[in-house]
């Protein structure tokens, strides 16, 4: 049988455009139903979407006290400071700290580390900080009553000897950074809504 010479006139597809549209076809959506779980693993579970925010009722929390809950996995720390420790964080030169920089999620990341930009706004005896020292990850005491809160009446790290001031401020240690303060916001009063 001779063949026939192709002919530029000729747009009806061949067999072989039709076997090579649906292998294509099919290495496509066999492709995508290969790395759809791969993608899909990398998701937080629901587990760790529910704890995206967390309400906290601060009402019981006297001037002076602490009070620490678990969001994300981690302690967050909330404090209701008293006028003096408000004061003493206002006086501290911002020449002497470790770190210059607030660390506040709700502010610009160059924010410099002023009581004003660690403390809650327009309620400044607040602070909110997660809980966690930024030498190492070890939780500082100063929470609870007796507590030994280093020589500026914050927090102290027994793991290492951090100690923060009463702003969440690192002053002393192999901290390198201040406490963070978590995104938060005041729904009343007497409700915060961290996250």
């Amino acid at each position: 049988m001779p063949l026939e010479p192709l002919s530029a006139d000729n747009d009806e597809p061949t067999r072989r455009d039709v076997l090579l549209i649906a292998a294509g076809g099919c290495a496509i959506v066999g492709g995508a139903a290969a790395l759809w779980p791969l993608l899909d693993q990398m998701n937080p579970d629901a587990s760790t979407l529910s704890l995206a925010t967390t309400e906290v009722d601060i009402s019981h929390v006297e001037p002076g006290q602490a009070l620490t809950v678990m969001w994300r996995g981690k302690p967050i720390f909330i404090r209701h400071r008293t006028d003096q420790e408000i004061a003493k964080a206002k006086d501290t030169p911002l020449d002497d700290l470790i770190d210059p920089l607030a660390r506040n999620a709700n502010l610009p990341e160059n924010a410099p580390a002023s009581d004003d930009n660690r403390a809650a706004k327009d309620r400044e005896p607040w602070l909110v900080m997660v809980g966690v020292c930024t030498h190492l990850g070890c939780i500082p005491k100063g929470q609870a009553v007796g507590d030994y809160k280093g020589e500026y009446g914050g927090w102290f790290c027994p793991c290492h000897g951090s100690q923060y001031d009463t702003a969440g401020r690192v002053r002393i240690g192999p901290a390198p950074e201040n406490l963070a303060i978590p995104p938060y916001s005041f729904l009343s009063d007497e409700k915060i809504k961290i996250g």
